[in-house]
């Protein structure tokens, strides 16, 4: 079922709203409300996938919408900023980890 014009801006405005909430998550290093929050993106983001029929919007709606998507994607590089450097420190002590294992496994033969 295709969205209404309405239901698609009003969707974006909602993704547009959760990404700002998300850099702000970001920020503080809430890892947890940041996870929460990309769930809900992307159950709308899959939704607008699925029903959004950018031929039914008008030139004003679709101006509108191309603001929110560039606005998105901002906010999207932002929290890649803040997250980017906790995956490195993560994938750096989850390989330290593994590496011991490994190391304890070939030696305790």
């Amino acid at each position: 079922m295709l969205l209404m014009p309405s239901q698609i801006i009003s969707r974006y405005e909602e993704i547009c709203a959760l990404s700002a909430r998300m850099v702000a998550a970001a920020r503080s290093n809430d890892w947890d409300q940041l996870m929460v929050l990309e769930h809900s993106v992307a159950l709308l983001r899959d939704g607008l996938l699925r029903e959004d029929d950018n031929s039914a919007l008008n030139d004003a709606e679709r101006e509108s919408k191309a603001r929110m998507i560039q606005r998105i994607l901002e906010d999207d590089a932002e929290v890649r900023r803040h997250t980017e450097p906790w995956m490195d420190d993560l994938r750096r002590f989850l390989g330290g980890a593994a590496k011991k294992r490994q190391l304890a496994r070939a030696y305790s033969v």
